[in-house]
């Protein structure tokens, strides 16, 4: 007898005869076999809500099915890095880019917006997300000066579809926020590079050049045919604050939506940790102040940038820190019982300037523990090169 379950529901082995609840409007090709997690996670991040199965047709019918919790991650249930995922999570990366500097060009060239690229992007970026969010925190530390502009906004998608997935928000809305997110900066490619990448503090008048680029996000974003509200909404909202003295429309309060706020402290915490030609940024836990501080003079809603730091974590997976030791390690993930010792990977003697076979440590069950929250500039590193170290060592 054929049977209707919720997605979450799924286990790889059933037989999938149709969709029968969604958000959308996808279809599948033919009925199927559940082959792997990615195709469970495919389906939940298209928005299906339950489907029809043929139970007499599943595969190991010793095994039960067991729910699927379409929950976000908290602290505890971080996945630990895993060398697969991060390079999986690196090629999405790397495409992202790619069709990020197609969005700017036709920008810069007046051309209408194709939203077809992006909104396959950032489904795939969601799947990797259910896949093993770490993974893709991890690979967004891997910044170069000369490419801000296009990573920026690549990272501020992938940030705010994590939050948005810790948050427990609907699968679609947490697509649209991804799709918001990777275009709301386009309008910056209309500013002029000498305000764009001016090194110190902009003139009154410059400030007010630079602050147009919402508005021409706004317009190319709006023009953009079958684009969702959401992602226009966020676009519009990314630089408004709760005390009214943001732009472009100076919203206050409850006229900004939970989403407005919410990309509004993604934006800002990675426009912290970027490293820039003209600046480096900040360490994750030198940003989590920062946001905590825009909070207090009611810039940021202070109860989500609170969620915003559990959610990443009191050291976000794939940060770098330093050891008492004397070594360098990056966060390999959490532990329940005391978010300050993280379980790290060490790769670097600092004594001995140099990197050493790498060593996972479980800092809840050692005598070494964390000093402080480093960047690799601190010590003349490149992370792209400390992340190709640690998958190589395994």
């Amino acid at each position: 007898m054929l049977q209707e379950i919720k997605v979450n529901e799924l286990v790889i082995g059933h037989f999938v005869m149709k969709i029968m609840q969604q958000d959308a409007n996808y279809q599948l090709a033919k009925p199927t076999h559940i082959k792997s997690q990615h195709a469970i996670d495919h389906l939940r991040a298209k928005g299906v809500i339950s489907v029809l199965i043929d139970p007499d047709k599943t595969l190991h019918q010793s095994v039960l099915p067991v729910p699927i919790a379409n929950k976000a991650p908290s602290q505890t249930q971080h996945k630990h890095l895993i060398e697969e995922d991060v390079r999986r999570a690196k090629a999405v990366f790397d495409e992202s880019k790619t069709i990020s500097a197609k969005v700017f060009n036709d920008m810069l060239s007046g051309r209408q917006l194709d939203l077809k690229p992006v909104v396959e992007i950032t489904n795939s970026v969601i799947a990797e997300i259910f896949k093993n969010s770490s993974a893709l925190a991890c690979v967004i530390n891997i910044r170069a000066k000369d490419q801000y502009l296009l990573e920026h906004s690549v990272s501020v998608s992938v940030l705010i579809s994590i939050f948005a997935r810790y948050l427990e928000l609907d699968p679609q809305v947490t697509h649209q926020l991804a799709i918001g997110g990777f275009l709301h900066d386009i309008g910056k490619i209309k500013i002029p590079d000498a305000i764009l990448n001016k090194p110190g503090k902009l003139t009154d008048e410059e400030f007010e050049v630079m602050k147009t680029h919402v508005n021409h996000s706004i317009t190319a974003i709006a023009a953009t045919p079958d684009i969702p509200a959401i992602s226009l909404e966020i676009a519009a909202q990314h630089h408004e604050k709760l005390d009214g003295q943001g732009y472009p429309f100076q919203l206050s309060k409850n006229d900004i939506s939970l989403y407005g706020r919410m990309i509004a402290i993604c934006d800002i915490f990675d426009a912290l940790t970027a490293n820039r030609v003209y600046k480096d940024g900040f360490s994750h836990i030198k940003s989590f102040s920062i946001l905590r501080n825009l909070a207090k003079i009611n810039h940021l809603d202070a109860e989500l940038v609170d969620k915003f730091i559990k959610c990443m974590g009191v050291y976000p997976i794939g940060s770098l820190v330093e050891l008492h030791s004397h070594k360098l390690a990056m966060i390999q993930g959490h532990n329940a019982s005391d978010p300050t010792k993280p379980i790290v990977k060490t790769f670097y003697d600092v004594t001995q300037k140099g990197y050493q076979p790498a060593i996972s440590i479980d800092l809840s069950s050692d005598d070494d523990y964390i000093i402080k929250g480093v960047r690799p500039d601190d010590f003349d590193l490149d992370m792209s090169h400390i992340v190709e170290f640690l998958l190589n060592q395994g």
